[in-house]
């Protein structure tokens, strides 16, 4: 078994992960081309950035464990590490302050514009007149798109400076808005069209892809403030670009279509023409947030090699296609699920889910062992005859 970690990572987690007993390959500038040679000898691997595609899991045989030292796992090819029955994590909630400061920031910045005026006082124009114009935060209405963990961690700082807040989110209900004190909204365009700025941390589905679009900024009110640290697909880019030009929206995004994929070099975009300010996708780029995720993973490491558990998986299913459990009270001896195992074989049962508990003294133990369908009288009766099975119920689920 060997873990490879193939991007950045803190030298000190590192040193945590190779006191867990395992061989660790650092390799930090793998290109994904050549990550699935790379990974082809690896029981875990942790990634940030690269694209971990099919071909790693093709050739990744001994794979079990990808983490990803982020939030999401839009890089990491879900299918293929299902398909493999590669566990697929990632280390949510711990880069959610750096992205709230990155945004405070931007919505600050597009308030009293500040690169503007920076860029001018480098060219040595000076404007205090032009500069003096800002509105002020202070009793605006700030509306949050999407209320993980980073839009509550927005809106905590947002009410700080006396901004009133409300969200949208799918998983939002008016009880628990009103429990944290913000406004609530049955959907993205009443809020819009409801407050005075707009805060994006929407995650990456197939249901928020293009989900602020041409509608949304239309009912955007005219010179309102749009910030977006989450992903660049949430967002219609051209609708953006158009309610800049027509309605006098000022934005701030840290994402944008097209953005490289690389960490430095030339870059080109249509937001260069326009009066966007764009950051470098370096919301959750803070020394703080790089240490606490790396911890994270860490943890997630540890606690898989030393347990079998999966802290944070993203790819098992919400719901098990068991629909039947057979609960085997039995004595603690080799053979014995083999047994009940075969039985269900021969019956052409499939087994979706089991775990087995030892009793202290290790003379007995409890399977439970889930199955796709229940099973008949006489596969029950088989199981029950077998000399070291104590006891069998069956559960209907």
């Amino acid at each position: 078994m060997k873990i490879l970690v193939a991007d950045k990572f803190p030298a000190r987690h590192l040193d945590r992960l190779q006191g867990l007993g395992l061989p660790v390959s650092y390799e930090p500038d793998l290109e994904t081309e050549a990550l699935a040679a790379a990974a082809a000898d690896a029981s875990v691997l942790i990634v940030r950035g690269t694209k971990v595609d099919r071909a790693v899991f093709e050739k990744g045989r001994a794979l079990s464990l990808v983490v990803r030292a982020g939030a999401g796992v839009n890089t990491i090819d879900l299918d293929a590490a299902s398909e493999r029955g590669v566990y697929v994590t990632n280390c949510p909630g711990k880069n959610a302050v750096a992205v709230a400061e990155l945004a405070i920031g931007l919505l600050i910045a597009l308030d009293r514009r500040i690169p503007d005026a920076v860029a001018d006082f480098r060219a040595g124009k000076w404007d205090k007149k032009e500069y003096g114009k800002a509105d002020g935060l202070f009793g605006k209405a700030l509306g949050v798109v999407g209320f993980g963990q980073i839009g509550i961690e927005v809106a905590s700082r947002a009410a700080a400076f006396g901004l009133r807040v409300s969200a949208w989110s799918r998983s939002l209900t008016t009880e628990r808005a009103s429990a944290l004190g913000i406004g609530w909204h049955p959907s993205p365009l009443e809020l819009a069209s409801s407050v005075d700025a707009v805060s994006v941390h929407l995650a990456l589905t197939p249901d928020t892809r293009g989900l602020l679009d041409r509608r949304f900024f239309g009912a955007m009110r005219p010179g309102g403030y749009f910030v977006n640290t989450a992903r660049a697909e949430v967002v219609d880019e051209v609708a953006m670009i158009a309610a800049v030009r027509e309605k006098g929206i000022r934005v701030a995004t840290d994402v944008f279509e097209g953005e490289p994929k690389e960490a430095t070099g030339s870059v080109e975009s249509e937001l260069q023409t326009s009066p966007v300010y764009v950051t470098h996708h370096i919301g959750a780029s803070t020394e703080q947030a790089q240490d606490a995720v790396a911890a994270e993973a860490v943890r997630i490491v540890r606690t898989f090699l030393s347990t079998g558990e999966v802290l944070h998986c993203v790819n098992l299913r919400d719901q098990s296609p068991a629909r039947a459990q057979l609960v085997v009270r039995h004595e603690d001896r080799p053979g014995v699920l083999a047994g009940v195992l075969d039985v269900l074989r021969r019956a052409g049962i499939n087994v979706e889910e089991m775990d087995n508990q030892v009793f202290r003294g290790a003379k007995a133990a409890v399977a439970r062992v889930r199955v796709a369908e229940r099973p008949g009288d006489a596969v029950v009766s088989e199981i029950r005859s077998q000399p070291a099975v104590i006891h069998l119920d069956v559960i209907d689920l």
